[in-house]
């Protein structure tokens, strides 16, 4: 069972920027995509990007490429989400997700992922 974790999050102001951290357990991430996702209270999850289990290539959804950068280090089962220049609508709860299915360099937010970590809460405001 592969058990994921998010940590980073916070409050933050404007302009600033910070890394969140998805950790997995109990299996290796070396073979699956991971997703960022993320959703503000009363609406619909978005997905921000998602990164290859091979090459790590990343793709992102357009309005956040600019600004967000997912990369990963599989030595530490580590997938970390880089945002800069933060933004009031930037604050939202993120979550990451496994896909254990969408394998090589390949990933998409339009996957069934497997395994959910809880999330973390990102504020940002002055």
């Amino acid at each position: 069972q592969l058990q994921l974790a998010e940590s980073g999050g916070g409050l933050v102001q404007p302009g600033g920027s910070l890394r969140l951290s998805c950790v997995a357990s109990g299996l290796t991430l070396d073979y699956s995509a991971v997703g960022w996702f993320r959703q503000v209270p009363g609406q619909a999850r978005e997905g921000v990007g998602c990164i290859t289990s091979e090459g790590g290539i990343a793709n992102y959804t357009n309005s956040v490429k600019d600004r967000f950068t997912i990369s990963r280090d599989d030595a530490k089962n580590t997938v970390y989400l880089q945002i800069v220049s933060l933004k009031p609508e930037d604050g939202a709860f993120y979550y990451c997700a496994a896909d254990l299915t969408t394998l090589g360099v390949r990933c998409t937010l339009m996957a069934k992922y497997d395994y959910w970590g809880e999330g973390g809460q990102v504020t940002v405001s002055s």
